[in-house]
């Protein structure tokens, strides 16, 4: 190996392992590695910055944020929630039940792992606890569910994988829908069983009329999903234009109909999402520069002639990613490792024959499960706050979901045709 790369990979340990936030520890790198190893002028990396962020893909990403921000400001989650009570709350284990098709229903709004743990996970964890389940039990099956933000579509990592692999984002869309109602269906199954076990009393079946009259009140949150795919898949709008007809119309439920969100509210949301868009370019503009070094390097390609040259079978392939993105997904954000990640195993799934739209659903499942892997995953922080209880019990409570969910995986895997189903329906 070039003594240069073992320079600038110790260089971007050194910077993690400080503590330094990971953009500017990709930026540092990537920069130093293209003015000093590289020798190119440091203008150019002024312009790759740049670039990066000029990008009309991310446009949906802001607008999604901002859609999640005024759900969770006004009062469309809470009628989320209830409308998944009425619908499996009777069930054994149902208000656990209720929760995981809530995240499932905010999931397909919000595109965001972590906005899922704080507005569904905030609220779900206490109220597990009040209906006598056990604490363990709550904060593992609520810090779990919410990686289905970033599996059912809208999914910001898709976004930014479809940026990268120039695949179709409508398309992309597609293929974590049944993955996404696979993991809710095996996690309910799972929090059934537990509950019988454990003897919990089952709540009166809610009558019809009460039911119906949940359904009406919640309408209008229910009916932005389907605003959103059904603009999309219709042809009326671009999944680009979706993100803004959401937000407008969330804001209009919210205030006109709704009327739980205030004029005045309106500067506060769209400032924090401004802030939290911003964050998000940041780290798109460090993995950039740090990924226009690998490009000048031809990394990519060099490590792609040594895994062909020492793997044969795309199954081994395919089964050694899975176990290296797993790895990544405990210490990096699945936006750095998605923009990082990406360019360098693209040119390995052409040698192997595997579908860039697969391999996409199983890169975001692997790194939405690291979000609540020990040690660094957030999700486990924001759920430990919840309960004030420390990394370790988190970390235990959800050992049962994560193996649940690595088990998915490894199906969906070996299984591509499951994957791909809808976009061949769709798109052929």
């Amino acid at each position: 190996m070039n003594n240069s790369y073992i320079l600038i990979f110790a260089f971007l340990l050194g910077c993690l392992a400080s503590t330094m936030p990971v953009f500017m520890a990709l930026f540092f790198t990537g920069a130093i590695g293209l003015v000093y190893m590289v020798g190119i002028d440091p203008q150019i990396v002024i312009e790759v910055l740049y670039r990066s962020m000029d990008k009309f893909a991310l446009v949906v990403v802001m607008f999604f944020v901002l859609c999640g921000n005024i759900m969770t400001t006004g009062s469309i989650v809470q009628k989320l929630i209830k409308t998944a009570n009425a619908l499996v709350g009777f069930l054994p284990g149902g208000l656990a039940m209720a929760g995981i098709l809530a995240c499932g229903f905010f999931g397909a709004i919000s595109g965001s792992t972590v906005a899922t743990v704080v507005a569904i996970g905030g609220f779900m964890i206490p109220a597990l606890i009040e209906n006598d389940y056990d604490e363990k039990f709550a904060v593992g099956v609520m810090t779990t569910a919410p990686i289905l933000g970033v599996i059912i579509p809208p999914s910001i990592a898709m976004i930014l994988y479809a940026m990268v692999s120039n695949d179709q984002l409508e398309a992309l869309f597609l293929t974590g829908f049944i993955p996404g109602i696979i993991i809710m269906i095996a996690m309910s199954l799972y929090s059934w069983f537990v509950c019988r076990k454990m003897g919990m009393k089952r709540k009166k079946r809610p009558p019809l009329s009460e039911t119906l009259a949940i359904l009406r009140e919640s309408v209008w949150a229910l009916f932005l999903p389907v605003l959103i795919f059904g603009g999309i898949y219709s042809g009326l709008f671009t999944a680009n234009e979706a993100a803004v007809v959401a937000c407008f119309y969330a804001f209009f439920v919210e205030i006109v109909i709704h009327k739980d969100m205030k004029l005045a509210d309106v500067k506060k949301v769209v400032v924090s999402s401004a802030v939290t868009s911003a964050t998000l370019l940041v780290i798109v503009a460090g993995a950039s520069v740090f990924g226009e070094y690998l490009t000048f390097e031809q990394i990519p390609g060099k490590i792609a002639t040594i895994v062909v040259e020492n793997i044969s079978s795309p199954w081994v392939f395919l089964l050694s990613v899975n176990v290296i993105l797993l790895f990544i997904g405990m210490f990096m954000d699945i936006i750095s490792a998605t923009l990082i990640l990406t360019p360098i195993f693209l040119p390995l799934l052409a040698q192997f024959g595997i579908d860039t739209m697969h391999f996409g659903l199983l890169m975001t499942i692997n790194l939405g499960i690291g979000y609540c892997t020990p040690p660094l995953g957030v999700s486990l922080y924001i759920a430990g706050a919840t309960v004030d209880r420390d990394i370790v019990y988190v970390s235990k409570a959800v050992m049962p979901f994560l193996l649940i969910q690595i088990i998915i995986l490894m199906f969906l895997t070996f299984l591509p045709d499951i994957v791909l189903l809808l976009p061949r329906l769709v798109y052929g």
